[in-house]
């Protein structure tokens, strides 16, 4: 992973680890949200009773919070990209040589895209970071 952090997301990443007392890495935005990824034995503790730490993050910075599993090597890449872009559904992702492709319907494929290209841009650096492969939607 070669996921470079800037001072917005280093601030983030202290804020969550205050919050949750847990720590980790990896912060990053993806259509408006703030995502956090932790240990999979760690996302119920990341999340707290009732959603509370989820609650205190998004009071203070009042925006969506989600904390998802970290991906486990690069079988848990489909699982990984479902979680992030959640209320889309998409027909299939494929791992070739140099990169990941979904294929979607046309308007799963608008979603995934987005406006001006953000959310496309913004999926392509996430996987990018996380798996060093390139993203193309089909």
């Amino acid at each position: 992973m070669v996921e470079t952090i800037d001072m917005q997301q280093m601030r983030y990443l202290n804020l969550f680890e205050k919050v949750t007392r847990v720590v980790t890495r990896h912060c990053f935005n993806y259509n408006e949200t703030i995502f956090f990824c932790v240990p999979r034995n760690l996302v119920s503790k990341a999340i707290g009773k009732n959603a509370i730490n989820i609650k205190k993050m998004h009071e203070i910075l009042n925006k969506k919070i989600k904390v998802i599993a970290l991906p486990e090597g690069i079988e848990g890449i489909k699982k990984f990209f479902q979680s992030i872009v959640e209320p889309v559904i998409f027909k299939d992702l494929e791992i070739l040589n140099g990169g990941v492709v979904v294929s979607a319907s046309t308007q799963s494929k608008a979603a995934l895209i987005g406006r001006n290209k953000r959310r496309l841009g913004e999926m392509q650096q996430i996987i990018s970071n996380f798996f060093g492969k390139e993203f193309k939607i089909a």
